[in-house]
């Protein structure tokens, strides 16, 4: 089943498999795409990967959230960004482009100040975030849909809207971060209510044909956060918000290695979180792809037969073999040779993700 086609929308997929949204750190000094990532995205395509979803890009410059993070906040970035989906096209790939806001996880280096929606002063961050005003809102909702119109523009075969892992929407949706007493705030519609006008402005910027889809975190990890029964409320409005799908995955931050969990050696260790999917599919018939642990052919087959997710999504495993997808088609590998030792992260600035463990293929 993995490698049957697939549909978020309007697009069609020739597999189950996407390239979950992955840091690349792969930037020009004048904060333009580097050729190294062109090329990764045209070594994903070819190495036959159903959908590269991009890493996250900044919306608006006060959503920087590190360094290199690449934008897609001003209309002079289109021409730079349409280079990056033409090298997935140019290898019959299909890729979309996860766009976000950092919030209150911005660093210094990026942003000289942090909002989120409460003042928010967690042992986790490295700095106090203020509140946002109302003004600030409403701009940044106009700043997720015009950044998604410039993702169309640019040629990209869709979007999807960061709502994991503690950056701006996240912090809506979070009873633990939002404790505005304001219609954003109050109660789980109220906190919904940010994530529902962004979806909407999106949706009237690129218009109803265009697939828009969601990257959701269905549980904080932290006490007093979101729990996974308040996300399946959430996760029952999306199609009504005018969304095509949804990735699953958790964690807001201070949760430990809930999302990127070393040490993945069995199978038990796989699909850790396969009961969020779970949970989401009585309350949605929007696709769901799954991320978290995947290393095995026989884990990925098990989730897709058994209907808990319609996508399998992969993100440290494609940094080591891009062209993983192709090796389990032709069958001469049956388990990912990504040994989760989390040493993918760059040891200089502009070096750019890759693999530094010591990788033996079967």
């Amino acid at each position: 089943m993995l490698f049957e086609t697939g549909n978020i929308g309007t697009l069609q997929l020739p597999n189950r498999l996407i390239r979950s949204a992955t840091v690349e750190l792969m930037m020009e000094p004048d904060g333009s795409p580097s050729g190294q990532l062109e090329s990764l995205y045209r070594d994903l395509a070819r190495g036959g990967v159903g959908l590269i979803i991009t890493g996250h890009m900044y919306v608006h410059p006060s959503g920087k959230a590190h360094p290199e993070m690449l934008g897609v906040h001003t209309d002079e970035v289109i021409p730079d960004l349409a280079k990056l989906a033409d090298a997935a096209h140019q290898e019959g790939g299909r890729i979309a482009v996860q766009i976000n806001h950092g919030g209150m996880k911005c660093s210094s280096e990026a942003v000289s100040e942090t909002i989120a929606p409460s003042a928010s002063d967690f042992s986790f961050l490295k700095r106090k975030a203020r509140e946002m005003t109302l003004q600030e809102i409403e701009s940044l909702i106009d700043a997720y849909a015009q950044a998604a119109r410039r993702v169309k523009e640019a040629g990209f075969d869709g979007v999807q809207i960061h709502s994991a892992h503690g950056y701006l929407i996240n912090q809506f949706l979070s009873p633990f971060v939002n404790r505005r007493t304001d219609g954003w705030g109050t109660g789980s519609e109220g906190r919904m209510r940010f994530l529902r006008a962004v979806c909407s402005a999106v949706r009237e910027q690129v218009g109803p044909e265009f697939p828009v889809f969601i990257k959701l975190g269905m549980v904080d990890a932290v006490e007093g956060g979101l729990t996974v029964e308040g996300a399946a409320e959430v996760v029952a409005e999306l199609a009504g918000m005018g969304l095509d799908g949804l990735e699953i995955s958790g964690g807001i931050g201070g949760g430990g290695d809930l999302n990127v969990r070393p040490g993945i050696r069995a199978e038990t260790d796989e699909a850790y979180f396969r009961h969020l999917a779970q949970a989401a599919r009585p309350v949605t018939e929007l696709p769901i792809a799954l991320v978290g642990g995947f290393r095995s052919l026989s884990v990925m087959e098990d989730v897709l037969v058994s209907g808990d997710a319609d996508f399998v999504s992969l993100c440290r495993p494609l940094i080591s073999e891009p062209d993983l997808p192709n090796r389990l088609r032709n069958g001469s590998q049956q388990r990912a040779a990504c040994i989760s030792g989390n040493r993918c992260w760059p040891d200089e600035p502009g070096d750019g993700i890759a693999c530094k463990c010591t990788i033996a293929r079967d």
